[in-house]
């Protein structure tokens, strides 16, 4: 089954399986790997379907054969292996923006899900994070993160500097994630553009990593390792959702107005 290329008809993703208990996603849409609407249906939401299926399969063996010692699990979201430069651009503005279903319908499931996650979830942010993938990064347990010292990397969320207002679904998880309220107003009124440095500094991330993605990625599956024991007991996905419940139903109040064809558009995006 592995590696798990998705969309099959044009690979957006790359769905990995290296030992029993990780599985890493690689973003690699073009240069940045812009979040489009293909890639998010087509490629992450069936590759975390993927993982966790396989998770549950290998929980519920250890829960009927009595093993204390399966059962463990963890996720790694990187860039594009093969480049140092982003992560991800963020979303493919263009075409979502004229989408009135994207936000509702395809974006925020995306965002509670991985709020939601079964296993510890990590970015492994190996270049620029902006927008769409920094709100994506948000939504992971753990941040790590390129020191910027071999090329500038930076994190930001620029609505604020192009004019697009933000979904209920960003402002709630900023709220939820991020707790000083002037670190709250840095990132969404001044659209401030953070250095590596500056985001550590600011609790926005876990560790910084000197050195290339490969560099970023080893420091990554060193965290999945130390807590992916922590879903052996299949609770790590209802605490956090019970941490973030109010963040979950502020996502599922997004408004968009329903109309036949917003209806079946949504369907022919489902579908």
């Amino acid at each position: 089954m592995y590696p798990l290329s998705l969309p099959t008809n044009g690979p957006l993703i790359t769905l990995t399986h290296p030992k029993p208990s990780l599985w890493i996603i690689e973003l690699h849409n073009g240069v940045d790997s812009r979040l489009s609407i293909d890639l998010i249906e087509k490629g992450l939401k069936p590759a975390l379907d993927a993982v966790e299926r396989d998770w549950r399969d290998q929980w519920r063996a250890t829960q009927n054969d009595k093993d204390k010692s399966g059962g463990k699990g963890a996720l790694i979201i990187v860039g594009k292996r093969d480049q140092d430069k982003f992560f991800s651009n963020g979303l493919d503005y263009e075409s979502v923006a004229q989408d009135p279903n994207f936000f509702p319908v395809i974006f925020n499931p995306l965002l509670a899900r991985l709020l939601t996650f079964p296993i510890p979830t990590i970015a492994a942010i190996n270049g620029h994070c902006y927008a769409g993938a920094f709100m994506l990064s948000l939504t992971c347990d753990y941040r790590i993160m390129t020191d910027g010292s071999t090329r500038n990397a930076w994190l930001c969320m620029n609505e604020v500097h192009f004019g697009a207002i933000w979904p209920f679904s960003f402002a709630a998880i900023v709220r939820a994630k991020v707790g000083d309220h002037r670190l709250q107003r840095k990132i969404s009124l001044e659209g401030h553009r953070f250095t590596a440095k500056e985001a550590y500094d600011d609790g926005l991330l876990d560790h910084l990593v000197t050195g290339k993605t490969v560099d970023i990625l080893r420091k990554a599956e060193e965290i999945a390792d130390k807590v992916s024991s922590n879903a052996q007991q299949g609770v790590w996905g209802l605490i956090r959702a019970d941490i973030y419940r109010d963040t979950l139903t502020t996502i599922r109040q997004d408004f968009r107005t329903i109309t036949a064809s917003v209806d079946d558009a949504a369907a022919r995006s489902r579908l």
